[in-house]
């Protein structure tokens, strides 16, 4: 029998699932109108970019999340948060790959994470493109739909293509030296802009691992869990006030994992 902490979990479980996708799809309205979005650029960096189709989502699944669970914490891309110190955090980036979504890229998705007492235990990539819906929740293992998924069974980086991904928040320093060796050790690699998406993707065994030497919680996050629930091995992303900073992401397989560790600058904690 459940109890009712396990109770609680699965109902936010459900309901984020459902979530996820109702708020894919309505970005997906926007996607098909985004010839006519206002777009702005975050500060100075021109790569940086907000759309009305990011702040309505966002407000949206806030009010959502606000109705059904009026007590839990909300922390959001677009909108922040004030609600930290709160047991339950909902974390969520309303599209992740704003830059693709705006350019016609089919590499864009609706990322969400909750966080319990300071742990990440839920995690959910919508992609409404291809109608996918990547889910998990601690103790119950890692979905795409309605089907269990597991990471990549490579040995070595040259079995398979790692997802990695970077921004200008860090330098080229922290980043290059990955690639250099990842190339060196015989494995290749794939940026499709959405940071969120490829973990999901690392989950499924359709990508090796993933790692981006600074990721923002709600974009990091939500892999962190699928990858961890599908048997994988991840960084611990909270340690070093990641909820509120960032930090860096690494994710892959057992067999895969040390190997990828050995060549990250940033201390993975």
């Amino acid at each position: 029998m459940l109890t009712s902490e396990n109770d609680s979990l699965l109902a936010r479980y459900r309901f984020a699932c459902s979530l996820a996708e109702s708020g894919g799809k309505l970005a997906y309205e926007f996607y098909q109108q985004r010839d006519s979005l206002q777009t702005l650029h975050k500060g100075s960096d021109l790569q940086d970019v907000v759309s009305r189709a990011d702040c309505e989502v966002e407000s949206f699944v806030k009010s959502r999340i606000a109705e059904a669970f009026p007590n839990d914490g909300f922390l959001g891309e677009e909108s922040g948060t004030a609600d930290e110190g709160k047991s339950v955090l909902w974390v969520v980036d309303p599209i992740d790959g704003t830059s693709c979504f705006l350019n016609g890229l089919h590499t864009w998705c609706f990322s969400l994470a909750i966080v319990i007492d300071g742990e990440p235990v839920i995690g959910v990539v919508y992609d409404p493109n291809h109608h996918e819906l990547f889910h998990a929740c601690k103790g119950q293992g890692a979905w795409l739909n309605d089907q269990q998924i597991s990471p990549h069974p490579a040995t070595t980086v040259a079995g398979g293509v790692m997802g990695v991904g970077t921004s200008h928040r860090v330098s080229t320093e922290d980043f290059l030296p990955f690639l250099d060796q990842l190339l060196q050790h015989g494995g290749m690699f794939v940026r499709n802009g959405s940071g969120a998406l490829m973990s999901a993707w690392a989950a499924a065994g359709r990508l090796i691992g993933y790692y981006e030497p600074h990721m923002n919680p709600w974009d990091g996050l939500p892999g962190i869990v699928l990858m961890r629930e599908a048997g994988g091995i991840t960084n611990d992303y909270l340690a070093a006030e990641g909820i509120a900073r960032g930090n860096v992401v690494l994710l892959a397989s057992e067999k895969i994992y040390p190997q990828l560790k050995q060549w990250v600058k940033q201390p993975l904690l």
